[in-house]
């Protein structure tokens, strides 16, 4: 597994295009004329405009002519080859059978687009402009009347009511719970035009871009071939964007290409992205393996995931001859949350003193001077690496919003600084934190027997098992296993499959596991999925199955907040809530993205903040790509 993370490390469509089900309010504002949306003339009270902002206005205006990030000449042509950790078995990523391919969400396309280089801001990309009134309880999307799916047949405002109502029923169930308790319902007001209404007493804020964002599929194909969206296939279903499926052989590689005759060509939002002919992902087993297979050319570009690898491998032949090249490229995002997760519907995880003495068990200042080359920083927060994060001692603002919830709170969350991460010291088992650690076990009634395992009054042992997919992250888990042996823990490590692991995490059968809790710069209705009770045992992203009134309270007054003072505020409070309950031992994250990649590829000189986009705006360069022919570089 790689240390920095753990989901397949490539470029993923929500990278640079978030949209459908995941999709994520993305960005920072940057300096720019900005724009505001004009009031309509046919309907009292309603604004008409090409875009929506959640709070600010628009950075880019009605006319503009090309994203700012974007080189609006940059060739199209070629191809551009990644890498992926595993395997798959479906093209279908909106259901939970199965283990989609990468990238499979890059047939579909949505009502509105975010960008890359902007928070809380979606603009029209199949719509030509939305109306909604000022209190967003409705939205109505004017449509392009010349999109089209891919195989050439129009798509309408019928396949969107018909999208929506597919993943409303048969989605995957932590989205379709939130989704049934926002939307009212959305009807096709006639081919092209097309209506959601909001549910009263729903904070509508984020509301018509969430709906904006879903993603469309033709109903037609989907009736005539007799699909069923909860089952998995290798047969995508039909969508509008710039891809096609190519070839897919399950487990081993996949090839996208490029639609010639994509319908938005010459939108501007399009201009200088999706240039590639064709984008092929093969798919590795094992880390080295994959290393060594870029090293001898069998794919192009790589994103770099391990530490050591980063600081000591990057020496061979063709970068030295200069045929690769090696670069760090900055990376605006929030940390990802990368942790170790406990899953707290197991019973030794009920006592919040044996998950924080777990936690102190982890020396990340070891590891990462040991294992990493010192390039990583440690997550403290859900919202690392933004203001967003809670720090210190609660302010007079969050104050206001913590102390309704006092008696469902722990008493230090409003006495001590926010939770951090526990630091060690330079030896890999950190005696003081061991002292502290064992105090907190015995404390919680878990004594050291003549064995030197900690059982509890019932004679049961305290036994975890860290779930583990991939190699390459057993050198991080054994030492913390190692540790926690130590303090008579009965920590050991299991090895499983990317299908087994995928079935366990799902049925929630795992005592620990690594993941990422994803937060948005603009939080919206996704942190339900993550952190809400009602979704706690049906969600794909609530790992740790989190019940909390006082989060579920707490999450309401983030959806509600009108400003962006007022959101600060809000998610420091929640992150401050969240951190309290350690239900995780963070690990690690940096504020680069490392990328190796064979010289025929360009990239704009300055790239927005939140995203790489290595299969969205970058380019091949054919005449460089000749020259590394010429050279013997590339087949």
């Amino acid at each position: 597994m790689p240390e920095h993370a753990r989901p397949r490390p490539v470029a993923r469509v929500s990278e640079h295009r978030p949209r459908g089900l995941r999709a994520m309010i993305l960005g920072a504002a940057m300096v720019a004329i900005a724009t505001a949306p004009a009031a309509a003339e046919d309907g009292p009270g309603l604004i008409v405009a090409h875009g929506i902002s959640t709070f600010s206005e628009l950075k880019y205006p009605a006319d503009f002519p090309h994203l700012a990030y974007v080189n609006p000449d940059a060739p199209r042509g070629g191809e551009i080859s990644l890498w992926s950790m595993g395997g798959f078995d479906s093209m279908h990523p909106y259901t939970t059978a199965g283990r989609a391919g990468a990238l499979s969400s890059v047939f579909f396309e949505s009502l509105l687009e975010a960008t890359a280089d902007t928070v809380g801001e979606s603009y029209c990309l199949i719509c030509e402009t939305l109306e909604y009134p000022e209190d967003r309880s409705f939205v109505i999307f004017n449509m392009r009347p010349e999109v089209r799916f891919s195989d050439g047949t129009p798509l309408t405002a019928h396949d969107v009511v018909f999208s929506y109502e597919i993943l409303l029923e048969k989605g995957l169930p932590d989205f379709r719970f939130v989704l049934a308790q926002q939307v009212e319902g959305a009807e096709a007001l006639d081919d092209h035009r097309v209506k959601f209404t909001f549910r009263e007493g729903w904070p509508t804020r984020d509301l018509p871009a969430l709906v904006g964002g879903l993603p469309i599929f033709s109903e037609r194909f989907y009736r005539e071939n007799d699909r069923d969206f909860e089952r998995s296939s290798m047969d995508p279903l039909m969508g509008s964007g710039p891809y096609v499926l190519e070839r897919a052989v399950a487990g081993r590689s996949i090839a996208y290409r490029r639609n010639p005759d994509y319908w938005g060509w010459d939108l501007p939002i399009m201009q200088g992205r999706s240039n590639f002919d064709r984008i092929r992902i093969e798919y590795f087993a094992d880390y080295d393996a994959a290393f060594e297979a870029f090293k001898g050319g069998a794919y192009h570009v790589r994103t770099e995931a391990r530490a050591l690898l980063w600081a000591t491998g990057y020496d061979f032949p063709a970068l030295q001859r200069g045929h690769v090249r090696r670069v760090d490229l900055p990376d605006g995002n929030l940390a990802s949350g990368q942790s170790f997760i406990f899953n707290l519907r197991r019973p030794q995880f009920q006592d919040i003193r044996v998950r924080e003495a777990i936690g102190l068990m982890f020396n990340f200042e070891w590891s990462n001077e040991a294992l990493f080359n010192g390039l990583y920083a440690r997550i403290h927060s859900f919202w690392e690496n933004s203001e967003l994060a809670a720090d210190g001692l609660p302010g007079p603002e969050e104050l206001a919003i913590l102390e309704p919830l006092r008696p469902l709170l722990r008493p230090e969350v409003f006495t001590e600084p926010a939770v951090m991460a526990p630091s060690s010291g330079s030896r890999q088992l950190d005696r003081g934190n061991l002292r502290r650690a064992s105090a907190l076990l015995d404390e919680a009634g878990w004594d050291v027997g003549s064995d030197g395992l900690r059982r509890n009054a019932n004679g049961d042992v305290l036994r975890i098992e860290f779930l583990n997919d991939n190699t390459g992250f057993d050198r991080i888990i054994e030492p913390f296993v190692s540790n926690l042996r130590r303090l008579g823990v009965d920590a050991f490590m299991t090895r499983v499959d990317p299908a087994q692991m995928t079935n366990r995490e799902r049925s929630y059968d795992f005592d620990m596991i690594t993941d990422q809790i994803r937060m948005s710069l603009l939080p919206g209705s996704s942190i339900k999925q993550y952190f809400g009770s009602d979704t706690a045992d049906v969600s794909t992203f609530n790992k740790m199955g989190l019940r909390s009134e006082a989060v579920d309270r707490l999450l309401d007054i983030v959806l509600a907040a009108q400003s962006n003072e007022e959101l600060l505020h809000a998610t420091r409070a929640l992150d401050r809530v969240l951190r309290s309950y350690r239900f995780w031992v963070p690990q690690w994250f940096k504020d680069t993205h490392w990328v190796a990649y064979f010289d025929m590829y360009g990239y704009p000189d300055e790239l927005p903040p939140f995203a790489l986009g290595l299969v969205d705006f970058w380019w091949f360069d054919a005449e460089r790509a000749e020259a590394l022919r010429a050279a013997g570089a590339i087949r």
